[in-house]
Protein backbone atom coordinates (compact mmCIF):
# COMPACT_ATOMS: atom_id res chain seq x y z
CA UNK A 1 0.00 0.00 0.00
CA UNK A 2 1.45 3.93 -0.81
CA UNK A 3 -0.24 7.31 0.53
CA UNK A 4 -0.84 10.00 -1.60
CA UNK A 5 -2.12 13.04 -0.03
CA UNK A 6 -4.12 16.23 -1.52
CA UNK A 7 -5.22 19.33 -0.91
CA UNK A 8 -7.89 20.68 -2.91
CA UNK A 9 -10.06 23.14 -0.82
CA UNK A 10 -12.77 21.80 1.51
CA UNK A 11 -11.82 17.86 2.30
CA UNK A 12 -15.22 17.27 2.57
CA UNK A 13 -15.81 17.64 -1.27
CA UNK A 14 -12.41 15.42 -2.22
CA UNK A 15 -13.51 12.61 -0.22
CA UNK A 16 -15.83 11.22 -2.98
CA UNK A 17 -14.17 11.57 -6.27
CA UNK A 18 -11.76 8.81 -4.84
CA UNK A 19 -14.02 6.46 -3.27
CA UNK A 20 -15.21 3.52 -4.66
CA UNK A 21 -12.39 2.67 -6.86
CA UNK A 22 -10.31 -0.56 -6.89
CA UNK A 23 -7.23 -0.69 -4.97
CA UNK A 24 -8.64 2.46 -2.65
CA UNK A 25 -8.06 1.11 0.73
CA UNK A 26 -9.27 4.40 2.79
CA UNK A 27 -9.77 8.50 2.60
CA UNK A 28 -9.02 10.40 5.63
CA UNK A 29 -9.50 13.99 5.89
CA UNK A 30 -6.57 15.92 7.76
CA UNK A 31 -4.66 18.69 8.25
CA UNK A 32 -0.72 18.48 6.82
CA UNK A 33 2.15 21.54 6.50
CA UNK A 34 1.54 23.64 9.26
CA UNK A 35 3.94 24.75 12.17
CA UNK A 36 1.24 23.68 14.91
CA UNK A 37 2.11 20.13 16.67
CA UNK A 38 -2.30 17.84 16.27
CA UNK A 39 -4.12 21.19 14.88
CA UNK A 40 -7.95 21.16 15.56
CA UNK A 41 -10.27 22.16 12.78
CA UNK A 42 -10.99 25.34 14.48
CA UNK A 43 -7.18 26.37 14.36
CA UNK A 44 -6.57 25.14 10.83
CA UNK A 45 -9.11 27.27 9.63
CA UNK A 46 -8.02 30.47 10.98
CA UNK A 47 -5.41 29.74 8.22
CA UNK A 48 -2.79 30.78 11.23
CA UNK A 49 -1.14 27.31 11.48
CA UNK A 50 0.21 27.52 7.99
CA UNK A 51 -1.84 23.81 7.35
CA UNK A 52 -3.55 22.61 4.45
CA UNK A 53 -6.86 20.79 4.46
CA UNK A 54 -6.24 17.55 2.84
CA UNK A 55 -7.24 14.09 2.02
CA UNK A 56 -4.70 11.19 2.81
CA UNK A 57 -5.52 8.08 0.46
CA UNK A 58 -4.12 4.89 1.16
CA UNK A 59 -4.20 3.14 -1.95
CA UNK A 60 -2.95 -0.10 -3.79
CA UNK A 61 -0.61 0.90 -6.82
CA UNK A 62 -1.44 -2.53 -8.67
CA UNK A 63 -4.50 -1.72 -8.71
CA UNK A 64 -5.00 1.96 -8.76
CA UNK A 65 -2.28 3.35 -10.28
CA UNK A 66 -0.70 7.10 -9.02
CA UNK A 67 -0.91 8.68 -12.22
CA UNK A 68 -5.01 7.49 -11.93
CA UNK A 69 -4.99 9.46 -8.59
CA UNK A 70 -3.64 12.58 -10.19
CA UNK A 71 -5.75 12.50 -13.52
CA UNK A 72 -8.77 12.24 -10.86
CA UNK A 73 -7.20 15.14 -8.81
CA UNK A 74 -6.70 17.58 -11.13
CA UNK A 75 -10.56 18.14 -12.30
CA UNK A 76 -11.62 18.06 -8.79
CA UNK A 77 -9.77 21.77 -8.37
CA UNK A 78 -9.18 24.90 -10.09
CA UNK A 79 -5.43 24.70 -10.68
CA UNK A 80 -5.14 28.39 -11.10
CA UNK A 81 -6.52 29.43 -8.29
CA UNK A 82 -3.67 29.68 -5.07
CA UNK A 83 -5.88 31.96 -2.88
CA UNK A 84 -8.45 28.43 -1.59
CA UNK A 85 -10.88 26.57 -3.53
CA UNK A 86 -14.16 28.19 -4.50
CA UNK A 87 -16.07 29.69 -1.43
CA UNK A 88 -13.45 28.29 0.54
CA UNK A 89 -10.41 30.90 0.92
CA UNK A 90 -7.31 31.06 2.47
CA UNK A 91 -3.92 29.43 2.35
CA UNK A 92 -5.71 26.47 4.38
CA UNK A 93 -7.41 25.96 1.37
CA UNK A 94 -4.69 26.33 -1.42
CA UNK A 95 -4.24 23.59 -3.81
CA UNK A 96 -1.63 21.29 -3.36
CA UNK A 97 0.11 18.12 -4.12
CA UNK A 98 1.88 16.22 -1.14
CA UNK A 99 4.52 13.67 -2.63
CA UNK A 100 5.61 10.62 -0.46
CA UNK A 101 8.18 9.53 -2.63
CA UNK A 102 10.61 10.85 -4.97
CA UNK A 103 9.02 8.98 -7.94
CA UNK A 104 5.63 10.56 -6.85
CA UNK A 105 7.18 13.66 -6.98
CA UNK A 106 8.09 13.54 -10.42
CA UNK A 107 4.80 12.11 -11.83
CA UNK A 108 2.98 15.15 -9.95
CA UNK A 109 5.44 17.50 -11.82
CA UNK A 110 5.12 15.65 -15.19
CA UNK A 111 1.25 15.57 -14.70
CA UNK A 112 1.38 19.55 -13.56
CA UNK A 113 3.53 20.15 -16.78
CA UNK A 114 1.17 18.50 -19.19
CA UNK A 115 -1.66 20.48 -17.91
CA UNK A 116 -0.09 23.41 -18.28
CA UNK A 117 1.06 22.63 -22.06
CA UNK A 118 -2.48 21.50 -22.71
CA UNK A 119 -3.71 24.90 -22.72
CA UNK A 120 -6.84 24.52 -21.09
CA UNK A 121 -6.75 27.02 -18.87
CA UNK A 122 -5.25 30.48 -19.85
CA UNK A 123 -3.79 31.55 -16.75
CA UNK A 124 -0.91 30.04 -15.12
CA UNK A 125 -1.44 26.66 -12.84
CA UNK A 126 0.07 27.22 -9.41
CA UNK A 127 -0.89 24.15 -7.56
CA UNK A 128 2.16 23.27 -5.58
CA UNK A 129 3.77 19.94 -5.36
CA UNK A 130 5.50 19.98 -1.48
CA UNK A 131 6.52 16.81 0.62
CA UNK A 132 4.60 15.05 2.71
CA UNK A 133 4.84 16.24 6.11
CA UNK A 134 3.23 15.28 9.03
CA UNK A 135 -0.22 14.30 8.84
CA UNK A 136 -3.00 14.72 11.38
CA UNK A 137 -6.48 13.19 10.82
CA UNK A 138 -8.90 15.59 11.68
CA UNK A 139 -11.71 15.01 14.38
CA UNK A 140 -14.37 12.51 13.79
CA UNK A 141 -17.18 14.60 12.37
CA UNK A 142 -15.21 15.50 9.56
CA UNK A 143 -14.67 11.78 8.55
CA UNK A 144 -16.91 10.51 5.75
CA UNK A 145 -19.20 13.66 6.03
CA UNK A 146 -21.22 13.69 3.09
CA UNK A 147 -22.27 10.14 4.65
CA UNK A 148 -23.40 11.45 8.16
CA UNK A 149 -24.59 14.68 6.99
CA UNK A 150 -25.94 14.34 3.65
CA UNK A 151 -28.54 17.13 3.13
CA UNK A 152 -25.88 19.57 4.83
CA UNK A 153 -22.96 18.17 2.64
CA UNK A 154 -25.28 18.80 -0.55
CA UNK A 155 -25.76 22.19 0.20
CA UNK A 156 -22.39 23.41 0.54
CA UNK A 157 -21.06 21.55 -2.47
CA UNK A 158 -23.40 23.20 -4.69
CA UNK A 159 -22.99 26.47 -2.90
CA UNK A 160 -19.35 26.07 -3.49
CA UNK A 161 -19.22 26.85 -7.35
CA UNK A 162 -17.35 23.46 -7.39
CA UNK A 163 -19.40 21.61 -9.50
CA UNK A 164 -20.17 24.54 -12.09
CA UNK A 165 -16.50 24.99 -12.64
CA UNK A 166 -16.18 21.49 -12.88
CA UNK A 167 -18.61 21.11 -15.82
CA UNK A 168 -17.57 23.80 -17.46
CA UNK A 169 -13.51 23.79 -17.14
CA UNK A 170 -12.98 20.37 -17.80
Amino acid sequence: MEKATFAGGCFWCMVTPFEEHPGIESIVSGYTGGHVDDPTYEQVKTGTTGHYEVVEITFDPTLFAYERLLELYWIQTDPTDDGGQFQDRGSQYAPAIFYHTEEQRVQAEQSRDALAASGRFQQPIVTKILPADTFYPAEEYHQDFHKKNPAHYKEDRKKSGRDAFIEQAW
